[in-house]
């Protein structure tokens, strides 16, 4: 099979997965997926797609598997003393003039093959370790990008540009934008160690290549756009600090709306964007279609069940993110600890009587949290970990009610910069919150936990205010934690978490030098807290966003 059938073939494939045709896109991909570059990548890709939407291990370790034949079968079609044998050397014009067609796509595909098997091991945990392991083969992919950029560069002058010619350009723009965009999201320190290896990541190049990867007409613009998406409806919230380009991410989404009305993956994203709007009520019924789209990969329901979840939690419809918290329990493995701890925790918030309609136990709920958790790669989930430590006020002959639990779990996912859209579900959060604060120090006898739970009841109670405008009082609750740093027992992410949103209260209101250092304390005086580089990711993005070079912070 030549390169310009296996490009159409290829195409086919993208437009059966894209209409929910899943199994029928793997199909025409498998049998020429040894003996074809293109039908290998196109192959792999779909199953590490699969298995970076349901994060579940066994996914996983199948994405993984099948990318290792891809890059055998890459393998062979490259060059025999190929681009990239001394990484040192940059290409030669005539070096590059060698290469054929076929060896050029070929380099470019085994780049993509090493990177997305990278981006695997990166999606399997937030620690870092993992990343840097596979750094020597990331490397090289990186190494192949920079020098087929090189190419493209000393090629663009030439008339005799071809369709295969342009799917090679949508190759490097795909790589080198996604390896600059995830690069630029690492904090500082881990940045240094992967300079010293040879990366630097630039975020606005890497925007730029996606940008104009995804206004081609390649076969990688679908990838080039959903790269994006990803980042402006997941990434810049859960690892940033929450500013999302939701405008950008529409007008990405837009034609592929028109093209595929009932991709599954397609209504996903523009449900959450919707989600991002605030519009969640528009939210819910699109997530709705989304579920009814397609019944073969049930991955693409769990995801929206995760999110109608978070909706209901916004609106404190606890009854209806009880249920869906529920369905994640029963049907989706990516973590059973935090589906069981949410569930318990949307439990917390119901009145007594609801709680028995449902059947459930809290007690026993948030006591089997921890027999749930798993390691991957050695290593805890992060979030995990903070689950397990909040179940264990269980465990006791004597439990100890926690406070807030699902409010608590909407700060870890960033959830208040979401409902912050909203002025009237932040006012009833703050209600919510208010309410509790009373009961808390209206009880006669305090449990060790006392100062622990009123300074998380401030830090939330601050973030509404913040989001509401009421900069001054949110500013008042955020000092109130911190000025209690020593007399807090267990929840020690508490104090630089506050300093971080202190930091932000101040970048808001234009005091820059002072939200620096709110930052950069938090960032450099403390360690060894709960979902330690989660934070580190957000202090990134924050000091980044204020325009803090990391090399002038130790």
């Amino acid at each position: 099979m030549d390169l310009k059938c296996a490009l159409e073939e290829c195409s086919m494939a993208l437009n059966l997965f894209l209409n929910n045709k899943f199994s029928e896109a793997l199909e025409l991909l498998r049998p020429w997926s040894k003996d074809s570059m293109y039908h290998a990548l196109g192959y792999s890709t779909i199953l590490v797609m699969q298995a970076a939407m349901t994060f579940e291990h066994q996914d996983i370790q199948m994405g993984i598997s099948t990318m290792k034949e891809a890059l055998h079968t890459c393998q062979r079609f490259r060059k025999r003393s190929t681009v990239v044998e001394s990484l040192s050397s940059l290409v030669s014009k005539q070096s590059m003039d060698q290469l054929s067609e076929e060896e050029m796509h070929a380099e470019i595909c085994y780049a993509e093959c090493l990177l997305q098997k990278a981006a695997l091991t990166f999606v399997q945990d937030e620690n870092m370790i993992n990343f840097i392991k596979g750094g020597l083969k990331i490397r090289t992919s990186y190494q192949i990008y920079k020098e087929c950029h090189q190419v493209l560069q000393m090629t663009q002058g030439n008339k005799n540009k071809n369709e295969t010619y342009h799917q090679f350009e949508g190759g490097v723009k795909l790589g080198i934008g996604a390896f600059n965009l995830m690069l630029s999201l690492l904090p500082g320190r881990i940045l240094r160690l992967l300079e010293f290896i040879g990366f630097s990541g630039n975020r606005n190049l890497g925007l730029h290549q996606l940008r104009e990867g995804a206004s081609g007409t390649s076969l990688r613009a679908i990838l080039c756009t959903f790269t994006l998406l990803l980042y402006h409806t997941y990434v810049s919230l859960i690892l940033g600090i929450g500013e999302a380009n939701l405008q950008e991410a529409e007008t990405l989404l837009e034609p592929y709306l028109q093209k595929f009305p009932n991709g599954s993956i397609i209504l996903f994203y523009d449900a959450r964007i919707d989600i991002l709007k605030g519009n969640f009520e528009k939210a819910q019924s699109k997530f709705q279609e989304c579920i009814a789209a397609q019944q073969e990969w049930k991955q693409i329901h769990h995801l929206c069940y995760w999110e109608l979840m978070w909706c209901y939690s916004f609106q404190q419809n606890w009854l209806q993110a009880y249920r869906y918290a529920d369905l994640l329990c029963k049907e989706s493995r990516w973590s059973k600890a935090i589906y069981v701890f949410q569930k318990a925790a949307i439990l917390c918030m119901l009145p007594d009587e609801d709680v028995k309609t449902t059947g459930e136990d809290i007690v026993s709920l948030f006591r089997q949290v921890e027999g749930l958790r798993q390691r991957i790669a050695g290593k805890s989930i992060p979030t995990e970990k903070l689950a397990v430590r909040k179940a264990r006020r269980y465990t006791g002959a004597q439990p100890v009610k926690l406070i807030l639990p699902a409010l608590e779990m909407m700060y870890v996912w960033n959830g208040f910069t979401i409902v912050g859209k909203r002025a009237d579900l932040t006012e009833c959060l703050l209600i919510t919150i208010e309410k509790e604060e009373t009961t808390l120090k209206n009880q006669t006898s305090h449990t060790e936990y006392f100062i622990d739970d009123l300074c998380l009841l401030q830090l939330l109670k601050g973030l509404c205010l913040k989001h509401l405008g009421r900069l001054l009082q949110a500013e008042l609750c955020f000092n109130q934690v911190i000025q209690s740093e020593k007399q807090i027992k267990y929840d020690n992410y508490l104090v630089p978490f506050t300093l971080y949103e202190l930091g932000l209260l101040y970048k808001q209101q234009d005091q820059r030098e002072k939200a620096i250092r709110y930052i950069e304390t938090a960032k450099n005086n403390y360690k060894e807290y709960s979902m330690e580089s989660r934070l580190h990711f957000r202090i990134h993005a924050a000091l980044d966003s204020l325009k803090v070079t990391p090399a002038s912070t130790p």
